[in-house]
């Protein structure tokens, strides 16, 4: 009889073994990082993951692999910043292995944060019946408990509801104080504090009372119900095996709280982003969170996914050289293997005008060469940069859409001075009337009906100055606007003229109304003035500004588009994780991108910088950086501008410069 042999079984041999069984190839599948951080199994680990570097198809893989290599799917948890991205996950690992991946736990911090609180109430102190508010909600609340209280003067300015919510909710997200908050962004509110942190004492008073809990109270108690050692939370804790957490870049600090109260028990815990990539502090997310991942789990180890499959290797090599001025990041290097294409552009353009006409014109082109309209995009640090751009899209009947921010056009502040003009050309303009009169206290529907039908019989006739008439309806708080509107409509000015007088009549109801963002919607007015001086013709300008919805306003291009192909306009940040074949970034001039108000600190500028490289990854195979070089400011008129500090240092062999001649 043949002795059976003895043999040691290592770790290697129960990975040879496992890997025999797997039935998707891993390692050929994958690069060698991907495969590193896929095959990666207990221990906190952190994935740098560059700008189309397979991030999704890295966490999708490792998800099967998981289940693949015997652990329970309902020991998995995903945390991501949408349900759909989450659902799209699973759904993924679902399609590449077997229905068993169907029961990982996957989902956004707030819908996990739903389904602990409902099944642990008790332990909190909370009943399971409680309801979620909304933040229309949340702002009725606040506005309730603002009258209930009397907490507002009657002689000082006190922030509206909406601004009190995002004071809030800032507060809790990013574990500052209401003082830190006010004094660094609401400093106009500093006198009003006390009252403040009065409203908000009241509002989480209210709030527990009445068994409410608004989206930031979902994370709150998520987090103390973590770190608290109850046997319900023990429970929970044991039951999570590994921890996935995608975007860690976009965490705020109540999340890196809630990722770390997670971990606590079993200690395996991967988390996937880009430092470079952190755009999001205005809504609470903190840069720092990533930054110090690894010293909050000591040991991590860190793999980097540097193997881009979206850009050729010139695009890369121009963002590298954008990002290397980074003062705080990760060391990467994005390179591809795809062939070889053109050099990026940077390129210098008379002016403002002069930079829409050579996007359209181009788009033109690409179109001629088969580029398909939705395969490109005109990206911008702000909303309102765009306004010429949409001007001389719709000239050239190219259709569009614009995404992020509210179209230029569609401000309530712009659509107030419009409706000024409108009126100058066409005094019949009820709809425009209307929207005037509505904007003067003490001015309500009814009365505003009133002197809309005096109009319209007679009673009121603006062929007749104010100063000569006796209409009982011009009230002496309405006959200055009667008196802007006749001399609008008669005397020959023309239209910046025009405009002038209406944002000098314009502006104390301007500031009234929009006093707690007055100086952010006041760069829009300067802007409407800069387009309006170009023009002679009232008719011609009110033509030009209305633009309309532009899912209803396109023209085809030709019958084989049926309006279902468009040239995208997005902010950035609307723009991340989205590509295009071709990109235009626009006004990337010095006090405009980066802003001017990022000089006022260090962390800013680095976002701003982060802007810029999120914006030119988004480009498969060309990339066009416009700036022009004559910027009007309606203080110092036409002055010379110099192109963003973030091309300083990118050189001829990365970037050609161009001139585009007047």
């Amino acid at each position: 009889m043949q002795k059976i042999k003895l043999k040691r079984f290592s770790d290697e041999t129960a990975i040879s073994l496992r890997k025999a069984n797997y039935t998707i190839d891993y390692e050929n599948l994958l690069n060698p990082a991907q495969y590193e951080a896929v095959s990666a199994e207990e221990g906190s680990y952190l994935i740098i993951a560059g700008a189309g570097t397979g991030k999704t198809r890295t966490l999708v893989y490792r998800l099967a692999h998981l289940i693949e290599s015997g652990y329970d799917p309902k020991s998995v948890l995903l945390l991501t910043f949408t349900r759909k991205s989450a659902k799209e996950m699973v759904n993924r690992a679902s399609l590449l292995l077997d229905d068993r991946c169907d029961g990982i736990n996957g989902g956004t911090f707030h819908s996990f944060a739903n389904i602990t609180l409902r099944r642990y109430a008790s332990t909190l102190g909370l009943a399971n019946s409680f309801t979620i508010l909304d933040q229309g909600d949340s702002e009725d609340v606040v506005n309730l408990l603002k009258n209930q209280n009397k907490v507002v003067s009657a002689t000082k300015r006190f922030p509206l509801k909406a601004t009190l919510i995002k004071i809030f909710s800032l507060s809790v997200n990013t574990g500052r104080t209401i003082e830190d908050i006010v004094i660094k962004q609401f400093p106009h509110f500093m006198e009003e504090l006390d009252r403040i942190v009065q409203l908000q004492t009241a509002y989480t008073a209210y709030k527990y009372k009445n068994n409410l809990l608004d989206y930031d109270d979902m994370l709150v108690f998520l987090n103390r119900f973590l770190h608290e050692p109850t046997p319900a939370a023990k429970a929970l804790l044991d039951s999570v095996k590994f921890l996935m957490v995608d975007e860690y870049q976009d965490t705020n600090f109540l999340q890196s709280e809630i990722t770390r109260g997670l971990a606590q028990s079993n200690h395996n815990v991967m988390v996937v982003g880009d430092d470079a990539q952190s755009i999001y502090a205005f809504r609470g997310a903190n840069f720092e969170n990533i930054m110090q991942f690894p010293k909050l789990f000591p040991g991590t180890k860190i793999i980097k996914l540097e193997e881009n499959y979206r850009s050729t290797p010139e695009i890369l090599n121009f963002t590298n050289r954008v990002y290397e001025g980074a003062v705080q990041k990760y060391e990467k290097l994005l390179f591809s293997r795809k062939d070889s294409g053109e050099l990026p552009a940077i390129i210098a353009a008379p002016n403002v005008e002069y930079q829409a006409k050579f996007i359209v014109e181009r788009v033109l082109d690409l179109r001629e060469e088969g580029i398909p309209l939705d395969e490109i995009a005109v990206l911008f640090r702000s909303s309102f940069y765009s306004f010429d751009v949409e001007i001389e899209l719709q000239k050239a009947n190219i259709p569009f859409i614009k995404v992020g921010g509210i179209r230029f056009i569609e401000t309530a502040h712009v659509k107030d001075i419009l409706a000024f003009l409108r009126i100058a050309l066409n005094p019949k303009d009820v709809i425009s009337w209307y929207r005037i009169l509505l904007l003067h206290e003490g001015i309500g529907p009814k009365t505003a009906q009133k002197i809309l039908h005096a109009l319209e019989n007679g009673q009121i006739n603006l062929e007749r100055d104010p100063e000569k008439s006796k209409e009982g309806l011009i009230t002496e708080k309405l006959f200055p606007l009667f008196k802007l509107i006749f001399t609008l409509h008669k005397k020959q000015l023309r239209p910046i003229e025009m405009a002038e007088l209406v944002i000098e009549y314009y502006t104390p109801i301007f500031m009234d109304k929009y006093y707690d963002d007055y100086k952010k919607r006041k760069k829009d007015i300067d802007t409407i003035l800069n387009m309006i001086q170009k023009y002679e013709k009232l008719d011609t300008m009110l033509s030009d500004m209305a633009i309309e919805p532009p899912l209803d306003s396109v023209t085809e291009l030709g019958e084989e588009d049926k309006q279902d192909e468009f040239l995208t306009l997005s902010t950035i940040h609307s723009a991340k994780g989205l590509e295009w074949h071709t990109i235009f970034i626009i006004h990337a001039v010095d006090g405009f991108f980066p802003s001017a108000r990022a000089a006022e600190s260090l962390e800013t500028m680095e976002e701003e910088r982060r802007l810029m490289y999120v914006a030119a990854t988004r480009a498969k195979k060309n990339l066009y950086v416009i700036y022009p070089m004559n910027i009007f400011d309606r203080e110092s008129g036409t002055t010379l501008s110099k192109p963003s500090r973030f091309l300083s240092n990118v050189t001829p062999d990365l970037a050609e410069g161009f001139l585009l001649e007047q």
